[in-house]
């Protein structure tokens, strides 16, 4: 069994979000029942857009439900390794600009909030990484080199 790593601010949010979707879920549900005519042979448009949605809910709650029962929770602070892994907070510098990215997992990864996936090509390549290293991510634009400040 594979084993999500994620922090505890990452699995309360998870956790949120799958009280949600089963609220969601019980209202698709609801609202299904109301529109669905037994006596028809056909579906109207309604009723197929509201069972689309709620498979898709369906799904999410699925993706959710597995990644907290395999969830081990890691502290949010990476404990001093010397080295990138979930949980650190990386200050790279690129060409003349500095920029810090919390490495988490993809469950929680949220490029907004600075979140990076450690399945996303950045991610990748900064896991196990130390500081003064560099590394090369290919980009649409072309490679670019990002060399680790620091490592907290």
């Amino acid at each position: 069994m594979n084993r999500t790593l994620i922090t505890q601010d990452g699995f309360q949010k998870l956790t949120l979000e799958l009280d949600l979707l089963k609220k969601k879920q019980d209202h698709l549900i609801s609202q299904i029942e109301e529109v669905a005519q037994p006596d028809e042979s056909s579906e109207d448009g309604l009723a197929t857009q509201l069972k689309d949605e709620l498979e898709v809910v369906y799904d999410k709650i699925n993706r959710i439900e597995e990644a907290l029962e395999t969830a081990k929770i890691i502290s949010g602070k990476a404990v001093f390794s010397g080295k990138v892994e979930i949980g650190s907070v990386v200050k790279i510098k690129i060409s003349n600009d500095t920029k810090q990215f919390s490495i988490v997992s993809h469950m929680e990864s949220d490029p907004t909030q600075n979140k990076i996936s450690d399945q996303s090509p950045l991610g990748l390549a900064l896991l196990g990484k130390r500081v003064n290293d560099e590394i090369e991510v290919e980009a649409p634009v072309g490679k670019i080199t990002y060399k680790i400040v620091s490592i907290a």
